[in-house]
């Protein structure tokens, strides 16, 4: 397939970044790549019998991440993300080398050996040269939560802006010491080639605290125990401590609340959400293969953020959480 395969909106865009990258008069052989939730176009290239992933941006409002080429290069340096082999910030255009994935699952030694692999990779990210700071992470979940409860009816999620203002209030934040961050590493972004993983897509990538990325990674690939302490001290190089310990729950619960939020930005329109009802993760799943979901629908998109945000308040009326709190402040 040939250049005319991509939009003429974009087809200037890539035939420029082409030629940039592989000289001109290059034949280049153009594959529609399908997925991902940024509404970028992607696409293969065949260039000299050799793949190249081309991605070239569709949205470019003021909410854009403006250093997502700068930390993508920072990511591919070390060896964390593809080989870049170009980029243009200004018309919003990348090529990467392009990774043949394998199924996740058939990592070697099972979960756990993911959860192992998924620990070192972000480490070996937040070992880089810190990435630009993006926005601060605790006042974009406050801003987050201030445009939720316009969505629900008054009241509704009183319980959770008190749970935020307190995990807020008792989470060491030092913007100081925070690190090269993807901000969104879900089984999406992180991909196998059949020997190694590499993270993807880094529209909101930015500087951040180390335990936003470890939170995310529990979430989606150590849901055990087991699996929880492969990851962090794969990632640590240690056992945590106490205080790690907390702020690893917390934070959990401050990345689910993050997730509810954009599934909610992107979920406007309608009456206001009556109660918070929400299905377990087995109950949505058959709502989805039975038909009566659709996943990306708004209705969807609405029932996954009454999920996420049951998963915040999730726990938080127990001892266990206020040792969480107290630890975490390093009582």
């Amino acid at each position: 397939m040939a250049i005319e395969t991509i939009p003429e909106t974009h087809r200037d865009v890539a035939s420029s970044a082409l030629a940039e990258a592989f000289g001109s008069g290059k034949e280049a052989l153009v594959q529609p790549v399908l997925g991902g939730a940024s509404g970028a176009l992607t696409y293969r290239i065949e260039v000299n019998k050799k793949s190249y992933l081309m991605r070239l941006e569709t949205r470019r409002g003021p909410l854009r991440n403006p250093h997502q080429y700068t930390c993508m290069k920072i990511a591919a340096d070390a060896e964390v993300a593809p080989a870049l082999r170009y980029a243009d910030d200004t018309a919003g255009v990348a090529i990467l080398d392009f990774i043949e994935q394998r199924p996740l699952q058939d990592y070697p030694g099972g979960a756990l050996g993911l959860a192992t692999a998924m620990g070192r990779l972000a480490a070996q990210l937040q070992q880089t040269a810190a990435f630009p700071e993006l926005a601060d992470y605790l006042a974009i979940l406050e801003r987050m939560l201030a445009y939720a409860q316009r969505m629900f009816a008054p009241g509704l999620l009183e319980p959770h802006v008190e749970v935020f203002q307190r995990i807020r209030a008792a989470y060491p934040w030092d913007s100081a010491n925070h690190v090269s961050s993807h901000n969104d590493l879900n089984p999406g972004n992180i991909l196998f080639d059949g020997q190694r993983l590499w993270m993807i897509d880094w529209e909101t990538s930015g500087r951040n605290d180390s335990m936003t990325d470890i939170a995310i990674l529990t979430e989606n690939f150590a849901r055990t125990p087991e699996l929880e302490q492969a990851l962090v001290e794969a990632w640590l190089g240690r056992h945590p401590d106490r205080s790690g310990r907390a702020r690893l729950r917390l934070m959990r619960k401050l990345t689910r609340l993050y997730y509810a939020g954009i599934l909610l930005a992107t979920a406007t329109g309608g009456e206001p959400i009556k109660d918070l009802a929400a299905p377990t993760e087995a109950e949505f799943r058959t709502l989805v293969t039975s038909g009566q979901i659709q996943p990306g629908s708004v209705e969807a998109k609405k029932l996954l953020a009454r999920m996420m945000l049951a998963g915040f308040l999730e726990g938080t009326q127990t001892g266990a959480f206020e040792t969480a709190l107290s630890e975490a402040r390093g009582e």
